[in-house]
């Protein structure tokens, strides 16, 4: 890594670690420690979701004409703001304007980096850059995690006001990181930015008018409701209503997904760079389709309690598996579809569709929690559809698109590997 993508990388942890801090005890911090209920809590995470989906549609046009430098420092600004707001709110009304900002700012930095990322480096080695953001953003919020179940107590309301602080500095510390960044701007990184000069910059209508990129978000819509939607609500009310599984085991199956991703991300990645991403995506749809079944051999009721439990945390270390499968795939991604000039509302773009999908991910509770078996036959057959959407996507890719170790050989190769590359010239839709 150079030296502009190294400090994007720290501030990615360090930001991550901040974020980990607060994470896990929203729900607690509302409801009970400020006494306002659970509708209040249910609220705020509205207002948070809400937040993102406000501020996503008008990012990407910033991004491209201002640069991500500025985008990135005034979101972690907001974000700032608002969880330190968020750490003394003591009414309803503050709570959710300060929920609302936080939800905002975070949302706005994550296509932001992204194009950072994107900028400072190439075909070949965005995929690797992209494994590693995810890497250290899952360490950095685990260890958060930890760190902040040692500080807090329910019983003292500061305890839950340092957390927001910690969080708050960790995003003036991403903003003071971060201005310190110089992206590259010499020769040799002339290739970083996705070009393509049939389809130069545009807004919304064009991108809608890219196939490719309309079967991309609805893919990605697909995966972010079926895995991380469902992580805590769906899922989580079918573990403790069908299958009986305790709150501490829950919190096991969480720490399971986060410990499979930081095993296994770099042992993954050598798996996956050197094949065509549309078919790891669809090996992620089957791996995720067996965690499902597994997941409802926890609520048969048939073994043991134990058996249950051992099931339940299995379902969430294979999801694990496959997000780790999918951080240097889906992201670089939407980077080579992008034309030039729109990284940055290509990657917001599909930073709307996560949202969105985030923001629907409850919409599985009733089933979970009512009709359990209904529940894991849907999410089957919509891992299943992963697959199905990943292949017919693959179809739409060029060669270089759907396999970035292309860019090398073609790179490193001689007369004969540049003729032969000439398939691997973008397909615009």
């Amino acid at each position: 890594m150079g030296a502009a993508l190294r400090r994007i990388q720290a501030g990615n942890a360090l930001t991550a670690f901040g974020i980990g801090f607060t994470v896990p005890f929203l729900y607690i911090y509302v409801a009970q420690v400020r006494a306002l209920g659970s509708m209040a809590a249910t609220s705020a995470f509205v207002a948070f979701a809400l937040g993102a989906l406000v501020a996503l549609p008008f990012t990407g046009r910033v991004i491209d004409r201002r640069g991500p430098v500025p985008v990135v420092m005034g979101a972690a600004v907001a974000a700032s703001a608002g969880a330190l707001s968020l750490g003394l709110s003591t009414g309803l009304v503050p709570l959710l304007l300060s929920a609302l900002a936080l939800g905002a700012g975070q949302a706005v930095m994550q296509p932001a980096l992204a194009t950072m990322i994107v900028w400072c480096s190439t075909p070949s080695t965005r995929t690797r850059a992209f494994a590693l953001q995810f890497f250290v953003q899952n360490l950095g919020l685990g260890i958060g995690g930890l760190i902040g179940g040692q500080i807090v107590d329910e019983s003292r309301p500061g305890s839950f006001t340092l957390l927001f602080g910690i969080e708050a500095v960790m995003f003036l510390v991403l903003a003071g990181v971060i201005a310190t960044v110089r992206m590259p701007h010499v020769p040799g990184f002339k290739d970083a930015r996705p070009k393509d000069a049939a389809q130069p910059g545009g807004g919304w209508r064009r991108l809608m008018r890219h196939k490719a990129m309309v079967q991309l978000c609805v893919l990605g819509f697909v995966v972010f409701f079926a895995c991380y939607g469902q992580f805590e609500s769906g899922l989580a009310a079918f573990g403790t209503e069908a299958a009986g599984i305790s709150p501490s085991t829950l919190g096991f199956a969480l720490a399971a997904n986060t410990g499979a991703i930081v095993v296994a991300q770099f042992v993954v990645l050598r798996l996956v760079e050197k094949r065509r991403r549309s078919r790891v995506i669809a090996l992620v749809g089957l791996i995720w389709t067996g965690a499902w079944i597994i997941a409802g051999f926890s609520g048969l009721g048939h073994g043991s309690a134990v058996m249950a439990a051992a099931a339940f945390i299995t379902t969430y270390a294979l999801f694990g598996i496959g997000e780790a499968m999918l951080s240097p795939t889906l992201a670089p991604l939407v980077a080579d579809l992008a034309p030039e000039g729109s990284v940055g509302q290509y990657n917001s773009a599909f930073a709307l569709v996560k949202q969105m999908a985030l923001a629907l991910g409850p919409l599985g509770v009733p089933l979970g929690a009512g009709i359990p078996l209904l529940y894991i036959g849907v999410f089957v057959l919509v891992s299943l559809g992963i697959a199905f959407l990943a292949l017919r996507l693959g179809r739409r890719l060029s060669p270089a698109q759907d396999n970035p170790s292309l860019s090398r050989v073609v790179a490193q190769g001689g007369p004969a590997v540049v003729a032969g590359a000439a398939a691997a010239e973008p397909v615009h839709a």
